[in-house]
């Protein structure tokens, strides 16, 4: 039942990520008709080059996607007991855009982490950082992947059969808020 778009940002930029892997794992189940995957290798936000050049061509190419997508899944790491810098430096940058990409756009998160919690820490900071854009985040259920090196096979499909449901229920009630 392909339908609709989805946009998929990992706040990791290394391409072996476990965040990148929950990402295409969550467009599996969403089985959307068009699936983009955003590139946050973005120049760090600088007042001074905004005014010299304006906002740069991939922060832009970044807003816009976030407004065509039907829906968006975010999935980060946790440094340091919070989000990324990646996708701390992508907020801002989206926030001085134009537009209002994420107004009232229906937003899933979710993290893997090395440790046990799963990145509890960056979805909650994650909440408090996109609360200021209005979009219709879903309140759960979380996905929340703890010693992610172990839970994913070589081909990066995702293996631990609860982790699975709660993103396969996570992705249906994505697809159910952007219709």
């Amino acid at each position: 039942m392909a339908s609709g778009t989805l946009l998929g940002i990992s706040g990791s930029l290394r391409e072996g990520s476990y965040n990148r892997k929950l990402v295409h794992a969550a467009a599996r189940l969403y089985d959307p008709a068009v699936f983009t995957e955003a590139d946050l290798r973005l120049p760090l936000y600088d007042g001074d080059l905004e005014a010299a050049e304006g906002i740069p061509a991939p922060v832009q190419r970044l807003a816009d996607q976030i407004e065509a997508a039907d829906a968006v899944v975010i999935s980060g790491p946790e440094y340091n007991k919070g989000i990324s810098g990646v996708l701390k430096n992508a907020l801002d940058w989206v926030s001085r855009t134009k537009a209002a990409p994420w107004r009232d756009k229906p937003v899933a998160i979710m993290a893997a982490t090395a440790g046990r919690a799963g990145g509890e820490r960056t979805q909650w900071t994650l909440r408090l950082c996109l609360t200021p854009f209005r979009p219709r985040l879903l309140p759960g259920p979380e996905v929340l992947v703890g010693q992610c090196a172990d839970q994913f096979d070589d081909a990066g499909k995702l293996t631990n059969a609860q982790y699975e449901a709660a993103l396969s229920e996570l992705m249906a009630d994505l697809r159910k808020a952007s219709l």
